[in-house]
């Protein structure tokens, strides 16, 4: 009775501790993802139009993410993936980043951010669409709660007006080139480095906002050199900071625990501006924007498959959702995870020979990665080799 009651204790504890570890991550992220509708929006009170500022973020935020690149020696995409990374970020996150900070300079931030949050149902539009998912019960159950939300939020007073309706137009813009960035950025090969994709995007984004902006005249200088302060925060704070959370974060709780707790990034838009700059939501649109985020925790509903009851105490069964599958789980059996310190404790050690695979997605939002798994040789503090690899879902 001693040793069956000790056993799931010493399991679960590290366990436990990674998942909380997991969650403050993602939350970090999230809030650093929302904290970016304020930086913009200080940047355009310092003098700072949308090419100027959007060039500076990205050509900054990839001088840093090229430099975690070379530190950890990660694999650079070749062929069909470097100019599927290359596309992405000239044309879909270019275009994604100019529609979302394009409706921050003419409506306010917090509905800003709660109309692109319509991109996951736009996600599984596609996915339908694609025929990489079926249009059951749960996904048209979301489809129809993010459609309600949006009808809230569209139909409620402050909102018209040329100015606000060209703004509501790009955020929902921003809400359709991202949902298409994710469905592309799916067909990347499951190798592929996250911190080397998002390098190539970024540096992509950047050039393409260059050059876009030198041809239409449209880069200038600021008013107020304090504004590059700003654009600095973007970058560092908004940019790589939550992409490297969200990475390192959902190999903790999942991609679907990952996404649920993204949600907190409106959450956060909608405070930090209603304390900075007085912006108030409406009942009817503070309804429909909870409607849009109850739509995510929806969509990211999984089927749990119940754990057959084992005979030894020690080696317990448990479903852990993989990351990488669609609905269904894969059923593990649960070890002690090795004690790493330093950066490989948080999965940014160098890359070594049968080192970390990862899932790339769309720009440090949600990432699906696979666990390291090293056979015979391995070094101090890796990963041994946690059985069957699981399955990549059919969905973006």
């Amino acid at each position: 009775m001693t040793t069956t009651a000790s056993a799931p204790a010493a399991v679960s504890t590290p366990q436990a501790r990674s998942a909380r570890r997991g969650t403050v991550l993602v939350l970090v992220s999230a809030t650093g993802f929302g904290m970016s509708a304020v930086f913009a929006k200080q940047a355009y009170a310092a003098g700072f139009n949308v090419p100027t500022m959007l060039a500076g973020r990205f050509a900054l935020a990839a001088v840093l993410l090229w430099a975690v690149v070379a530190w950890r020696r990660a694999p650079l995409p070749r062929g069909r993936a470097l100019a599927v990374s290359v596309g992405l970020g000239a044309v879909g996150y270019a275009l994604q980043a100019g529609f979302y900070f394009g409706a921050l300079a003419r409506i306010d931030a917090s509905l800003t951010a709660l109309l692109l949050y319509a991109y996951p149902a736009l996600v599984t539009v596609l996915a339908i669409a694609l025929r990489r998912e079926r249009p059951d019960r749960r996904r048209l159950a979301a489809l129809a709660c993010s459609a309600a939300g949006m009808l809230l939020m569209l139909g409620a007073g402050g909102v018209g007006g040329s100015v606000a309706t060209g703004g509501v137009l790009l955020a929902l813009g921003a809400a359709v080139a991202y949902a298409l960035y994710l469905t592309v950025s799916a067909g990347l090969p499951a190798g592929a480095d996250i911190f080397a994709v998002t390098a190539v995007v970024c540096a992509s984004a950047a050039v393409s906002l260059a050059a876009t902006g030198l041809a239409t005249g449209s880069l200038h200088a600021p008013h107020q050199v304090s504004g590059w302060l700003w654009i600095v925060l973007l970058a560092v704070v908004s940019t790589v900071i939550p992409i490297a959370g969200m990475f390192v974060g959902v190999r903790d709780v999942g991609a679907s625990a990952a996404a649920i707790l993204s949600c907190a990034e409106p959450a956060v838009t909608v405070a930090t501006t209603a304390l900075v700059f007085g912006e108030r939501l409406s009942p009817a649109q503070a309804l429909g924007g909870l409607a849009v985020l109850a739509s995510v925790a929806v969509l990211q509903l999984r089927r749990r498959v119940v754990a057959a009851p084992v005979a030894a105490a020690a080696e317990v069964s448990c479903d852990v959702p993989s990351p990488a599958a669609g609905d269904e789980h894969v059923r593990e059996t649960p070890r002690t995870p090795r004690r790493r310190g330093g950066a490989a404790r948080w999965g940014l050690r160098p890359l070594r020979p049968g080192g970390v695979g990862s899932r790339p997605v769309g720009a440090g939002r949600t990432v699906r990665v696979e666990r390291p798994v090293t056979r015979g040789g391995a070094h101090p503090g890796a990963e041994t080799d946690r059985g069957p690899r699981h399955r990549r879902g059919a969905g973006g």
